[in-house]
């Protein structure tokens, strides 16, 4: 069971550590005052990642060997340099490469590049078969005004086989560790798009996809009208019509170990985004999205305007522990899958990213 939590935050990092009593507090802060966009917890030697996007100073990226006591700053992705090139306006994903490449580390970004390091984020390289695609020129912005891809999964069978989702531009799929991709979004519509166009797999914007570490093969993506299962490694979607007490929302997290049971965190959309009623609530299915429970003991259910971002929501190894963050500064605890949970901070600045480490 995990004992420390990370809360990546518009002013700072938090680190939380777990007490005597399932009790939670914060251990320690970094980066206090500047946004904190993702951050990472490199299991296979200790490291961990902090992004940060400093507006007129650009993206920057850090590094920790001591638990977060001190940081380094190291390469951050860019964008080769032209003069009228993209430049890297947001890294919005940040993941392990897979145990059999170790210091391997791919990362996702705003205007749509995908990155690869080899050497613990020492040097970066952008996936030039993905943004080569002459069907990424399809690709738009959602709530952002450029593409991004804000999802990254490894096949933990085969660290060769990566699957990113993009918003808005679908999902994609490459088997030889990037080097030629394949659009997967069969299944998945687009209702805000004209009745011609609503099934193209380009313009597909799903805002969260997770992968079932023990059952590989098994995906669910928050996509912005609705939510979406993959039984078969993304090659078909099936649209799950019934989340309560709304199908929109950003965050999705998938038991490690079972593969029928995910969470939600529903909201309103698309201008309003808040909780509906103002009541938060995390729905959960434990069969596959047959049917859910609408989740509320220790949340607020009076005048409650968290929104929860979609990196916003993790579980840890067990599948009995989340955690999720919100738009106000909260940040909310669970301990049996979800049915009690108990608030550790109704303060903290809005966060962006909460991991488990």
């Amino acid at each position: 069971m995990s004992d420390r939590l990370l809360a990546a935050t518009r002013k700072g990092l938090f680190q939380m550590v777990r007490r005597a009593g399932s009790s939670w507090r914060v251990d320690r802060t970094s980066f206090i005052g500047d946004p904190v966009t993702m951050v990472l917890s490199d299991p296979r030697d200790g490291t961990l990642y902090a992004a940060l996007n400093l507006g007129h100073f650009g993206v920057k990226l850090h590094r920790s060997e001591d638990d977060g006591a001190s940081w380094s700053e190291i390469q951050a992705p860019r964008y080769p340099e032209s003069e009228d090139g993209p430049s890297m306006k947001l890294l919005w994903s940040l993941e392990l490469a897979g145990d059999d490449r170790p210091g391997g580390l791919w990362a996702g970004s705003i205007p749509g590049g995908l990155f690869y390091s080899a050497d613990r984020g020492d040097s970066w390289e952008l996936n030039q078969p993905l943004w080569d695609m002459p069907e990424r020129e399809k690709w738009f912005g959602g709530g952002y005004d450029d593409p991004g891809i804000h999802s990254i999964c490894v096949d933990p069978r085969d660290s060769a086989v990566v699957r990113v989702a993009v918003s808005c531009g679908g999902v994609w799929e490459s088997r030889d560790h990037g080097r030629s991709w394949k659009v997967m979004c069969d299944g998945m519509f687009a209702a805000y798009m004209p009745p011609d166009r609503k099934h193209d797999p380009l313009i597909q914007d799903p805002h969260r996809m997770v992968q079932c570490p023990a059952d590989p093969d098994m995906f669910y993506a928050q996509h912005h009208n609705g939510v979406f299962r993959s039984a078969d490694s993304c090659a078909h979607w099936s649209e799950i019509p019934n989340v309560p007490p709304s199908v929109f929302g950003f965050a999705v997290a998938v038991h490690p170990k079972d593969p029928e049971t995910a969470w939600f965190v529903p909201a309103v959309k698309d201008e309003c985004r808040v909780p509906v009623d103002g009541k938060l609530v995390v729905a959960r299915t434990t069969d596959g999205g047959k049917t859910f429970a609408e989740l509320r003991n220790g949340l607020p259910q009076d005048h409650a305007y968290d929104l929860v971002f979609r990196h916003a929501l993790d579980v840890d190894e067990t599948g009995r522990v989340l955690a999720f963050g919100s738009t106000t500064g909260s940040l909310w605890v669970t301990e049996d899958g979800g049915d009690h949970w108990q608030s550790v901070s109704n303060h903290l600045p809005p966060i962006y990213a909460v991991r488990f480490a």
